[in-house]
């Protein structure tokens, strides 16, 4: 089989399109479309960061536009999703737990994210948490009374919130439910009463699985770019391994080395694109963790992109501000916007707005970054928008004035 050959452009249309993001939705998005975008994905990273909407949140509206946020939170409860370290904390479908347990049997592969040596040292209080929980149902951090005579701080947990976390690693707890986004935790076995460890999928299995659905998610995906996604470790079997038994396809890029593989499931989308039909037309703002740049070399490489998150950064040396989120336009990423929802004052600002080298803003650049900005603005509650600065400085008068015409 000849291999298509697509230009670069045309292969981040065919990421955009895995992604549910190459155009805009024309229904209004239900609860059922909420758990199809985070299947679509595969996994929904969270985030706490609250300047905007958190993550999660943030990374389903640029696909689904405005939508309830409650049906989140509702499918975790109703046992559609559960949280796990996969990317990194994340939202999963429920069907995909067995291929996550291995990791909670074998924590120690996990890293920073399990606290085995503390664990060894501190047995009894994690006991005593499970215990609580057995015999008073589900809890949060919140109620258990820090009694160490320490002050709290980001990574100062007090024992119980330590304890609540290795058995979340380890499986033994699973989050029931989210109070105000704090964790509420229980017993797996309440949480997921039907989970039998004899129904574990093998390992050889599961690291397949793991190719298939981030190259599956990925629309197009260099070998390179597989593991991140999942944040798998090796062994991985090689994706041509997989092109041989006929389980993902191969195509090339024009100017790439390396060739890229698609899941046979796109494979309609991969012969639309040789074809020159695809065509991408959504303008959005996304979340940092949005799976299109959180891996920010893959997101050098296809869109040319060059992100980094700055709010781990001292102010003083940022260049883009503290939570710069990236703006998608008609199939590229063109450049970055630090935002600021004043819920209270119902002000969206925009603080910052910086676009990339070389980027054109035509009236209908501006029109379409406008609406982006308002649309994202109203789900925040916010029906104000402000522009504080843009660069090139040029910009800010007619983006003004497309806010002012798009708001009314």
């Amino acid at each position: 089989m000849t291999e298509p050959i697509l230009s670069p452009a045309v292969a981040c249309s065919v990421h955009l399109a895995a992604q549910g993001m190459l155009q805009a939705r024309r229904a209004r998005a239900t609860k059922d479309d909420v758990l199809a975008a985070i299947r679509r994905m595969g996994v929904l990273q969270i985030d706490t960061i609250s300047v905007v909407a958190r993550s999660p949140y943030l990374v389903l509206w640029s696909r689904l536009g405005d939508y309830d946020p409650g049906w989140l939170d509702a499918l975790l409860a109703g046992g559609r999703l559960f949280e796990y370290w996969a990317h990194e904390a994340c939202f999963i479908p429920i069907e995909d737990y067995g291929l996550y347990r291995h990791r909670m049997i074998a924590p120690g592969s996990l890293g920073w994210k399990y606290a085995g040596t503390w664990l060894a040292t501190h047995r009894d209080a994690v006991e005593r948490v499970l215990a609580h929980i057995r015999a008073n149902g589900p809890a949060r951090s919140a109620d258990f009374e820090r009694t160490d005579g320490q002050a709290g701080g980001w990574w100062d947990w007090k024992p119980e919130k330590r304890a609540l976390e290795v058995l979340y690693t380890t499986g033994q707890l699973m989050i029931a439910r989210r109070q105000q986004f704090h964790r509420v935790y229980d017993l797996a076995e309440r949480v997921l009463p039907g989970w039998d460890d004899a129904a574990l999928p093998p390992v050889d299995e599961v690291r397949r699985q793991f190719v298939l659905r981030a190259v599956r998610a990925l629309g197009v995906a260099k070998a390179a770019w597989i593991p991140d996604y999942h944040r798998t470790k090796p062994p991985h079997p090689h994706p041509d391994a997989l092109v041989d038994a006929g389980l993902l396809l191969r195509a090339r890029v024009e100017g790439w080395k390396e060739p890229v593989y698609v899941h046979p499931d796109h494979a309609a989308l991969l012969a639309r694109a040789a074809e020159g039909s695809l065509s991408a037309t959504l303008t959005s703002v996304l979340s940092p963790f949005d799976p299109v740049v959180w891996d920010r070399r893959r997101a050098l490489e296809l869109f040319g992109f060059d992100y980094r998150l700055e709010c781990y950064t001292p102010a003083e040396k940022r260049r883009y501000g503290y939570f710069t989120l990236p703006l998608l336009r008609r199939g590229a990423l063109v450049g970055r916007v630090d935002a600021k929802a004043h819920r209270k004052a119902g002000t969206f600002e925009l603080k910052s707005l910086v676009l990339e080298p070389g980027v054109r803003a035509s009236e209908r650049f501006v029109r379409d970054l406008a609406g982006a900005f308002v649309r994202c603005a109203r789900w925040h509650g916010c029906p104000q928008v402000v522009l504080t600065r843009t660069e090139p400085a040029a910009l800010a008068a007619p983006l003004s004035a497309a806010l002012a015409d798009a708001s009314a």
